[in-house]
Parts: C-alpha cells; structure tokens; sequence
C-alpha cells in the first residue's frame, strides 16, 4: 500500500509486540521525560482496543527504554534519523501504520496534557465513519485547565476562525493534536500528506483544512486539555512559535500546500 513516490524520514524501528488491533495511536514525542511516561501508564489501559506507536524524535533523556515500553504495551518505537520536527515524524508514523494496515491512527501529543481516557470516543467515530475527528476542550463536554491565556485568544480569535473560514467547517480547536484520521482519507491522492513541504507543524493545519474541503465526514469530540500551573514549558520560543503559526496559516490561504495535478491521467482521474 506504500508509494514509492512518499517522502518518508529515515527512521530506526524497534517492535516490541505484533499487531493486536485495527486502530493504532501515533505519539509524537522528543525529550517529555516523566511526562510521556505518566501518559504511557495511563495508556496502558487501553492497549487491549488500540496499539501504541511511539514516534520519537530523537529522545536524549533516557525515558523511552525498551523495558519500560515493554512494560507499557507499547507496540512499536520509531525514531526519527532525519530532519525535521513534529510534521515529519507524524509522516513517518502515517506511512508505518498504513504499512501495517491499520484500519484508523489517532494521534495525541506525548505531553501528558490531554485525556488520552477519551481514546474510545475517537474509536467509537471512526467507527460511525468519520474520517477526520477533532478533539476540543471547547464543545460542550470538554474541559480546559490552566491554558496559557496568549494561546487560548491565538486559538479562539485566531486560527481556529482562519482554519474554519478557509475549510468551511466550524472548529473551535484547531491546534489540538489529539485527533483521528481514517485510511481513506490518508490515502487520497488530493491529500499527500507525505511530502517533504511537512516538516515542522504545517500538516496539523494542511489536514484540518483539506478533510471538511474535500467532503470527509469531519466532527469535533469534547476532550479535556490541561497545563501545569506556573510557568508553562515550552521546546519553541513565543516569537519563532508565532511566526510558524502565522507562516502556515498564510501558506494555507495561498494553497501553497495544496496537491497539482499536471498529469493527463491525473486530471482526468479529477474529473472522474
């Protein structure tokens, strides 16, 4: 099912139990310490609906061992030894899964920030045939706790009404990374999400925007997010972390990330 025209990161992949499920989670991670590790014990608990693929980007603290992901039921650990950031390790992952033809991968980020006891509500959707599933901690039911408020106004005042207008679907959480995405939909030909154009945070705003545009059964699922109190850790500076923002939403509004089609056949395949 791979093409061998994707532009995949070269990654090292350790499998640490076979395939026990048709859905897996994707958790894009680098250096999260106690953090990821907390997660991974809370996730233990659904290991028995869902796989666990950790997609590390190149992990220094020692937090990824192979006996404690043995120990969480971790399926798989790929590690990124490539450039980029959180955009080419999703591609990475992506390509693994469908590789291992998994029927629908959520994906959630490897902070410990999000209710990853939610996981059975994106199950549950990709099931009812949604092919793109937000979770927001703004739709009713969900919950939000200590988010920074220069985020929470970026978010509200910002990208998500850009992201709403430019896809024609009203999200409320369009920075969320705890999402779920069907093979379908992965897989179109007007998708491509494995180019090398996604490198660092593009392909969670490019998705967002092309599911609800392309006609993909695309919903909101209430979630809870939460920050620690204090001052909030960060691997991005608010500066460079503004100008990436800002940079792909303009990039989103020129369709600067949209598939051409030039081929004859491929036109006519559009047309059809």
């Amino acid at each position: 099912m791979l093409n061998a025209e994707w532009k995949i990161p070269n990654y090292t992949l350790i499998e640490y139990k076979p395939k026990a499920n048709k859905y897996c989670v994707c958790i894009p991670v680098i250096n999260e310490g106690e953090k990821i590790q907390k997660q991974l014990g809370k996730l233990k608990d659904f290991s028995n609906i869902i796989d666990i693929i950790i997609l590390d980007g190149g992990s220094t603290d020692g937090s990824l061992g192979d006996s404690f992901l043995k120990k969480m039921n971790v399926r798989a650990l790929l590690t990124k030894q490539d450039k980029g950031k959180l955009s080419a390790q999703l591609r990475m992952g992506f390509s693994y899964a469908i590789s291992e033809q998994y029927q629908g991968i959520v994906t959630v980020d490897g902070n410990n920030k999000d209710s990853v006891e939610d996981i059975p509500r994106f199950i549950e959707k990709l099931e009812d045939g949604y092919d793109f599933v937000q979770g927001s901690r703004y739709v009713p039911g969900g919950t939000e706790v200590n988010t920074p408020l220069s985020r929470k106004l970026a978010i509200k005042f910002i990208h998500a009404p850009f992201i709403s207008f430019i896809s024609g679907f009203h999200y409320t959480d369009t920075t969320n990374g705890f999402r779920a995405h069907s093979l379908d939909f992965l897989l179109d030909r007007k998708v491509q999400p494995f180019r090398e154009i996604f490198e660092t945070y593009e392909l969670l705003g490019y998705l967002s925007v092309q599911a609800p545009k392309l006609g993909y059964k695309v919903i909101e699922i209430p979630v809870s997010r939460s920050y620690p109190k204090g001052k909030i850790p960060t691997k991005i500076s608010p500066l460079k972390g503004n100008w990436l923002l800002i940079n792909t939403l303009l990039n989103l509004s020129l369709k600067k990330y949209d598939v051409k089609l030039h081929n004859r056949n491929e036109l006519l395949k559009e047309k059809l």
